[in-house]
């Protein structure tokens, strides 16, 4: 993803996204159940780097395994690569926490773009106040090893029922995420941004009391011609 992407997907609804990847075939892109924590106003967008959690054996995750330094869950969060989104997959399950407010600064100190679970976060209220994105589905206090076992580091895995992989770009907004394959985000986000342009066109002429019929989609020559003209009055 170059920066001219970025630059465009930072101003893009994640509907309006969804619409484009529609057009594409692309049916299942967004990442059902999760939600923003303290939404600053401002879009999260990186490529994804990935944590995968599987159920937990008793034997396996006893509160030991947080001493080791090769710990999955650990390393994923010392090295997922600056301007990155980590992207977990909990298996939809927020009965134990995926991870929690110390966690999560250490991934923001280190230049983290976001963080993204299927499962719950504890420390939420905590994690809300941080200067980072983050997603999940409900807090969720119980340490990740109640339920948890993290298990690979930047493979493929599904997130809210979405398929993930190492490089996609994520891109989290008011309402949800979604998952933009990186071979054509920069297409997408070009064409996203004409959408945007024309909804916001929309808006206004449904505000001064305009019928959505012919207009929304745009089938009518007038209404084409007055979007010309008010693209050209405002600079869009």
């Amino acid at each position: 993803m170059n920066n001219e992407t970025r630059e465009k997907l930072l101003t893009i609804s994640v509907a309006t996204l969804a619409t484009a990847l529609y057009k594409r075939g692309l049916r299942n892109q967004v990442i059902q159940g999760v939600r923003p924590l303290g939404y600053k106003g401002k879009n999260m967008v990186g490529p994804a780097f990935t944590l995968r959690y599987m159920p937990a054996r008793e034997d396996r995750n006893q509160l030991v395994e947080f001493r080791n330094p090769a710990h999955p869950q650990r390393v994923a969060i010392e090295t997922c690569p600056p301007g990155h989104v980590l992207v977990m997959d909990s298996r939809k399950d927020p009965s134990a926490a995926s991870a929690g407010d110390i966690l999560v600064t250490r991934l923001m100190v280190r230049g983290g773009a976001g963080i993204v679970s299927d499962g719950g976060f504890r420390d939420a209220a905590t994690i809300a106040e941080l200067d980072i994105p983050a997603y999940h589905t409900r807090p969720s206090s119980p340490t990740n090893l109640t339920k948890h076992e993290a298990i690979e580091i930047n493979g493929p895995i599904g997130c809210g029922d979405a398929p993930v992989f190492p490089g996609d770009i994520i891109v989290g907004d008011a309402d949800c995420v979604i998952v933009i394959p990186a071979g054509i985000a920069d297409e997408v986000a070009t064409e996203a941004v004409e959408m945007t342009a024309y909804e916001d066109f929309v808006v206004e002429q449904v505000k001064a009391g305009q019928t959505i019929i012919g207009l929304y989609p745009c089938t009518k020559e007038e209404h084409q011609v007055a979007f010309a003209a008010w693209r050209k009055q405002h600079g869009r």
